[in-house]
């Protein structure tokens, strides 16, 4: 069954950087669609990015420019590099892959704030 673990969140300040990594097992995630998705308090998840095969990526608007979204296959990873953060950032980052089915790891929170 396959399994996902966040990690790499927490407390920073505006302008600030983060990086979260995603950690699969149960399964080999090479042709699937992996990702990151969020959401804070009293609002729906949101897609933030991501990566299909490790070549075609797409990013939400809100974070174009500041986030990067990378895979090692190799590793069953997937990493979100989080730059320039701002307070509406703030939310439980989700890790996503694509299988038969969505599957969801348990997230982990990241909170901006001066």
């Amino acid at each position: 069954q396959l399994q996902l673990v966040e990690s790499g969140g927490g407390l920073v300040h505006p302008g600030d950087s983060l990086t979260l990594s995603c950690t699969a097992s149960g399964a080999t995630l090479e042709s699937y669609a992996m990702g990151w998705y969020r959401q804070a308090p009293g609002k729906q998840r949101e897609r933030v990015a991501r990566i299909i095969n490790g070549a075609s990526t797409n990013y939400a608007d809100s974070v174009k420019g500041r986030f990067t979204i990378s895979r090692d296959n190799a590793k069953n990873t997937v990493e979100l590099q989080m730059n320039s953060l701002k307070p509406e950032d703030t939310a439980i980052y989700y890790c996503w892959v694509l299988t038969m089915g969505a599957n969801w790891g348990q997230g982990t929170q990241v909170t901006v704030s001066s």
